[in-house]
């Protein structure tokens, strides 16, 4: 399967830089599908992580991890990809379900596989944005599974440097209708620039009624936090370091940004929502997810 893989795919498309990041996310929702008080499953995760070479040898069940939660890369971190993955969940059907649209689109796709794994309402199409190599190597490890989209899927391969925009509507995106956004786990490794442009892009390309959640970092200089836990963890067992591949410019208000553009926005830290759920990492010192805000907005009609 592996060699199948490298073969016929662009696995190198995840096995360097960003793209090694969307496996380690892969392997926390595989560890946290397997939990008992599991807060979201995702039962394909642990295909991508065993398919590819960089990630085969990862665990995907936390009784892999000999100091178990005490890990701070495959407990901490991991649960908090847990997290994140519900209340994203959580936004996009709630989104689709209680407004009315029926586009999604996520940018920076990687190895999201909600278009398999959400119960979408009849006519949603999910739109997935991301490198060409990135969905050459999932269409070919979800081609081994039973995986069937429980939504029209439209797999655009693009970088988000180049021009997206022109192959999401190409792809029949329609920017006169209500659209969901996701931006998860992708702004910080963009410069500030090119976040900004997103975001107006995103605005530009949403009529009333339209949603997206993003996720930032706020911090005023990363290297505070270059030795916690969770980076010198992910170094030494992974070999990424993160601190390397965020982009280090001050970052801009994309918050206040789409506000000033009329849109209805809220920022919460991902602790609200381990108390919310019961579960999930809490503050901790010298916490590299102190300065991790998550953001939702909304576009309201005209």
């Amino acid at each position: 399967m592996v060699d199948a893989v490298r073969q016929n795919t662009g696995v190198d498309g995840v096995e360097g830089g960003v793209g090694l990041t969307a496996l380690m996310v892969a392997a926390a929702r595989a560890i946290e599908t397997h939990r008992h008080d599991s807060l979201a499953q995702d039962v394909f995760a642990e295909h991508f992580v065993l398919a590819a070479p960089a990630s085969a040898g990862w665990p995907v069940r936390m009784q892999q991890v000999p100091d178990g939660d005490a890990n701070p890369l495959w407990g901490r971190f991991a649960r908090y990809f847990g997290l994140r993955t519900r209340v994203l969940d959580d936004f996009l059907l709630r989104s689709v379900h209680e407004g009315c649209a029926r586009q999604v689109v996520l940018l920076g796709a990687g190895l999201d596989s909600r278009a398999f794994r959400l119960d979408w309402p009849p006519g949603c199409v999910v739109f997935e944005v991301d490198r060409e190599g990135v969905l050459a190597f999932k269409r070919e490890v979800l081609g081994g599974t039973s995986a069937t989209p429980k939504a029209a899927r439209v797999a655009i391969p693009v970088d988000l440097r180049a021009d997206w925009v022109g192959a999401l509507t190409d792809a029949g995106f329609d920017p006169t209708a209500p659209s969901v956004w996701l931006a998860e786990g992708l702004l910080f490794y963009l410069p500030a620039a090119a976040e900004t442009y997103l975001i107006d892009t995103v605005d530009r390309l949403s009529a009333g009624g339209s949603a997206l959640a993003f996720e930032v970092k706020l911090e005023k200089d990363l290297l505070e936090y270059r030795d916690s836990p969770l980076y010198t963890s992910t170094r030494h067992q992974l070999g990424i370091d993160l601190l390397k591949l965020f982009d280090g410019e001050p970052r801009p208000d994309s918050a206040g940004d789409l506000a000033n553009k009329g849109w209805s926005t809220s920022v919460h830290t991902p602790f609200d929502f381990t108390h919310q759920h019961g579960r999930g990492p809490l503050p901790e010192r010298n916490d590299a997810l102190a300065g991790n805000r998550w953001v939702f907005a909304g576009k309201p009609q005209p």
